[in-house]
């Protein structure tokens, strides 16, 4: 890794909410704090904030996730803070935040002028505005599969200046063979009861259509005979979801599963979930732009089976194939699950994604460009 002065690097986001771009955000946030650079988000705020500053990061509150006419008077405000905070590096990790960075920066001559990267987090819809996360002096894409999507989509694309960094796991964290400790287990099942003594089938991810829980739902009409087994949705639903959350209960209640699978709302303790799960699944009816909830169960060991598509199909490729079956294919993944409870899989441990990794590469790309810079 190249050993640079201190960076100042500036993340450019919607909102800190949960998600996976958020979470890539902190990661790469708490790299530089920890290695002596600047870090400075700048967001709506939301619900990481507080870790986001904890960790030593700068956290700077504009509505950059309004889309709205009128967020173009933000532009001048964010070239002023470019400016006064002397900022080296802009990186824009979503479409409007990008595409008011990318103004900001016009017309912007010299050396100081900070230098511009995206990251293409999934595959948008192609057109005029996704485009905006091609248009990064570098770009990073999060897997091949979304790199693929860039190369077919924005043919003037240069290959040399799309970079594949993959996420990655903390070790440390979802460490293999993990067990949780007796007192969260005892909190669980007094909150869970009906998950006690049961073979756990857990869908982990937030509640929106295309993570497959209809699916889910269907899977379990057809293991109804098996008593021994209880499925789990781990994840929570925003505002705008809960029409569609009541569907799902209407429709769980409706199968005759009310007694057979949970929804537990929003959880801060997905790996102890993960560890408690005989299997965990991946159904998402549209590809994934990478596929982490998959790779952070088979880092600590628990067999995941998932729709063959998109990255998370890129991640069980590498670690786990015996767990992938075809896209919407409701009766092999049923046949599987029932297959994984009765013979239970080796999974290997995996030291491909790795956190750090992530982490070496993204500043390593960050600290080239001003390399570049200084030469220019």
């Amino acid at each position: 890794m190249i050993h640079a002065d201190k960076l100042t690097v500036m993340q450019i986001l919607p909102a800190l909410e949960f998600g996976g771009v958020e979470r890539g955000t902190l990661e790469i946030a708490r790299a530089l704090v920890q290695r002596g650079h600047r870090s400075i988000v700048v967001s709506g705020g939301g619900k990481m904030m507080a870790q986001l500053q904890d960790e030593g990061s700068e956290h700077i509150s504009l509505p950059v996730g309004r889309k709205s006419p009128f967020s173009l008077r933000l532009i001048p405000a964010l070239k002023k803070t470019f400016v006064s905070c002397n900022v080296d590096i802009v990186h824009a990790r979503s479409r409007f935040p990008a595409w008011l960075s990318y103004l900001a920066l016009q017309n912007w001559k010299g050396p100081l002028r900070p230098r511009f990267i995206t990251t293409v987090h999934g595959t948008y819809s192609i057109g005029f505005y996704s485009g905006i996360m091609t248009k990064g002096e570098e770009v990073i894409a999060i897997s091949n599969f979304v790199k693929k999507y860039i190369m077919e989509n924005y043919t003037a694309s240069n290959p040399d200046h799309v970079h594949v960094i993959p996420r990655g796991v903390d070790p440390d964290f979802f460490c293999y063979g993990y067990q949780p400790i007796n007192t969260w287990q005892q909190a669980w099942y007094e909150q869970f009861p009906e998950t006690k003594g049961k073979s756990l089938v857990t869908l982990p991810g937030r509640i929106t259509r295309r993570k497959g829980h209809e699916d889910f739902i269907e899977i379990f009409k057809l293991l109804m005979v098996n008593n021994s087994l209880h499925g789990v949705i781990a994840g929570g639903s925003d505002k705008r979801k809960q029409k569609y959350l009541h569907q799902l209960k209407a429709m769980i209640n409706d199968s005759g599963l009310s007694d057979r699978i949970t929804i537990t709302g929003h959880r801060n303790d997905i790996r102890e979930i993960y560890s408690l799960s005989k299997v965990v699944l991946s159904l998402a009816t549209e590809p994934e732009a990478f596929g982490r909830t998959s790779l952070e169960a088979l880092s600590i060991g628990v067999p995941v089976i998932a729709y063959d598509h998109g990255g998370t199909g890129e991640v069980l490729g590498k670690l786990f194939p015996g767990g992938l079956v075809p896209r919407g294919d409701i009766k092999k993944t049923a046949e599987l699950i029932q297959d994984f409870i009765s013979t239970p899989p080796n999974v290997r441990p995996q030291d491909i994604y790795s956190l750090k990794d992530m982490q070496d590469k993204t500043l390593s790309l960050y600290e080239s460009q001003i390399a570049t810079r200084e030469k220019a």
